[in-house]
């Protein structure tokens, strides 16, 4: 139901909904979920995958126009483009939205279909994160299937959550168990999808996702041998940061590995294209070609890179290059990244992230120190070369 007027910011309407519903089945809440005035325009996305048909099923018998956005990466197993047409059918949904990645933005980042075997990071960012930030500009609310027991990152999830004051996401199945979900989708015959009897009960693009072995954790087929575990759609208590923070003055809170600290860097920063001394560092856009920046390296003391967006990817591969071409001076990923992107940049190459005041305020310091366990794999030494 849209919002006919302005309410409550998104946090308090977000601690009331929860407090009100908190004692709710999952079909109650997707039930008010959709007509509840607080939360406002909704759509439901849907990867169509392993268990996405209990949740289908649900909204198809309360409401079947409601929109349901289907993110089609061009990376999909065939099995789950037959399936979710098959599903769509069956269930009779009426608004199924079909959300591609932009030809423009794959031309220029991907035009062999190999990023996900470099990047994996910057791939998700391109065909699936971007994607559907851009579908979801014109509603107030998502609905989702995750479930608490999917993992450590979705153990604490509660029925909605604050998007960053922007949106609120609805998670209905957060109480549900494997055998929950198993035992709904037997109860009202529903179909399943195909590759699950293979051995696949995570689903996502057919380039990253392998069978599972009896004893293996449900998700462990999704980026095998990758430290790596969300397409970066999800996070922790939903904190998805937008917006541009590397633009806001109050950039000044640097997060290393022992938390929140103020800039140690006294000498400045410069674009390669402006005049440039000893004690000046170097401020590299999103979009720079690390290559083109050889020999140019030598004497910058520190390399700053810039994240427009906490969904794009380009950073990090920037880092993960400027290691490999030899770059051994500090690095620091600065404005839009979030607590769980911490140890993936790390893993990258950067020594240190720079954050707005604003954004340490609404994601404090114990967040990122929880993902400060990036050391276990050392991948800056693997890059360098020198394990």
């Amino acid at each position: 139901m849209p919002l006919e007027a302005p309410l409550a910011p998104v946090a308090e309407r977000v601690t009331e909904l929860n407090a009100r519903y908190k004692h709710h089945s999952a079909t109650a809440v997707l039930e008010h979920a959709l007509s509840d005035p607080m939360v406002g325009s909704i759509a439901l996305v849907s990867s169509f995958g392993a268990e996405s048909v209990a949740l289908l099923h649900m909204l198809s018998v309360m409401d079947r126009t409601t929109p349901v956005l289907f993110l089609d990466t061009e990376m999909l197993f065939e099995e789950t483009l037959i399936y979710q047409r098959e599903v769509a059918h069956k269930l009779g949904l009426q608004n199924i939205r079909l959300i591609r990645p932009n030809r423009d933005q794959i031309f220029a980042r991907d035009t062999d279909g190999n990023l996900h075997r470099s990047d994996p990071d910057a791939c998700c960012a391109l065909r699936k994160t971007e994607p559907l930030q851009n579908a979801l500009d014109g509603f107030d609310s998502w609905i989702t299937g995750r479930k608490r027991f999917q993992g450590q990152n979705r153990a604490t999830l509660d029925f909605f959550e604050n998007e960053d004051g922007k949106r609120i996401k609805v998670n209905p199945l957060v109480h549900w168990t494997p055998q929950d979900v198993s035992d709904y989708i037997t109860n009202n015959r529903l179909p399943r999808h195909p590759l699950v009897a293979g051995g696949y009960p995570s689903i996502g693009c057919a380039p990253c996702t392998s069978r599972v072995a009896p004893g293996e954790d449900a998700r462990a087929g999704r980026w095998r041998g990758a430290e790596k575990e969300e397409c970066g759609i999800h996070f922790v208590n939903g904190k998805m940061v937008r917006g541009n923070a590397s633009e806001s003055s109050d950039a000044n809170v640097i997060v290393s590995d022992d938390g929140f600290g103020n800039d140690g860097w006294t000498g400045g920063f410069a674009l390669l294209s402006k005049p440039r001394t000893d004690d000046v560092g170097l401020d590299l856009p999103s979009d720079t070609m690390p290559e083109t920046l050889a020999g140019q390296l030598d004497d910058v003391p520190v390399i700053r890179v810039d994240f427009p967006s906490f969904a794009d990817g380009r950073g990090f591969t920037i880092a993960r290059q400027l290691r490999l071409m030899g770059y051994g001076g500090r690095l620091r990923a600065r404005g839009h990244v979030i607590a769980d992107q911490y140890a993936m940049a790390r893993r990258a190459g950067f020594d240190e992230v720079e954050i707005s005041a604003d954004l340490a305020a609404r994601q404090p310091e114990e967040q990122w120190r929880a993902r400060a366990d990036w050391q276990a794999h050392d991948y800056q030494s693997r890059l360098r070369g020198t394990v």
